[in-house]
């Protein structure tokens, strides 16, 4: 039954070629005029982590993308070096839909990250994502591979579209939602796709990102 459902989505995004052809020119415009007008910002917030702790400017990882490809993306780094050694959460089935990544008061956040994760500047440099054509501007979250092998076809549903560097859950509760709750707003914006729920979405992110909802 899920499988069935996974496809019919499928079947209805690729009656939307038009609409994924203007959604993608609007990213290359987007991204590209704001890589050149905020190259001496990038500039500044990199000499600036560098300054505060040590290890790269910026941090690479691994994310699943469009229909599972795997591809690197980039942030400016907000924690202190090897991180992700000091990181003890386990997730599997069991407790994937209640899974939290963000702490408030997570201490391997450095000075300099904590300031950039609650005005999102942490997000530019997946600018470079969207120009690749990894990522949308506006998509559902781009998640880690541990995540991805434990989903059903349900959630699998996530991944018919490009991940955003904003989206339905980016706007509704970022990191205070649960993966359970993340993956509810990105099946519901993929199967709601259009290019008005993406202006929708676009235009309450810069309320978001101004109030700092749900960003620590």
């Amino acid at each position: 039954m899920e499988g069935d459902i996974l496809r019919e989505i499928e079947s209805s995004l690729n009656k939307k070629k038009m609409q994924f052809a203007i959604k993608r020119f609007f990213d290359i415009i987007f991204s590209l005029v704001l890589l050149i007008i905020l190259s001496p910002l990038f500039l500044f917030i990199s000499i600036w982590i560098k300054i505060d702790s040590e290890g790269e400017a910026v941090f690479k990882q691994t994310r699943i993308g469009l229909k599972g490809k795997p591809f690197t993306i980039y942030k400016f780094r907000t924690m202190v070096k090897n991180a992700d050694k000091l990181f003890n959460k386990k997730v599997d089935k069991e407790n994937l839909k209640n899974f939290v990544f963000q702490e408030k008061d997570d201490p391997r956040i450095t000075k300099s990250g904590r300031f950039l994760r609650k005005t999102s500047l942490d997000e530019l440099p997946q600018l470079i994502n969207i120009l690749k054509g990894d990522m949308s501007l506006i998509g559902p979250r781009p998640e880690i591979p541990d995540i991805v092998k434990l989903y059903s076809d349900y959630e699998k549903i996530r991944l018919l579209l490009k991940p955003g560097v904003s989206g339905l859950a980016q706007v509704n509760g970022r990191g205070e939602l649960d993966i359970g709750q993340t993956i509810e707003y990105d099946v519901k914006y993929v199967k709601n796709f259009s290019l008005w729920l993406d202006f929708k979405i676009f235009l309450k992110t810069f309320k978001v990102v101004f109030m700092r909802e749900g960003a620590y």
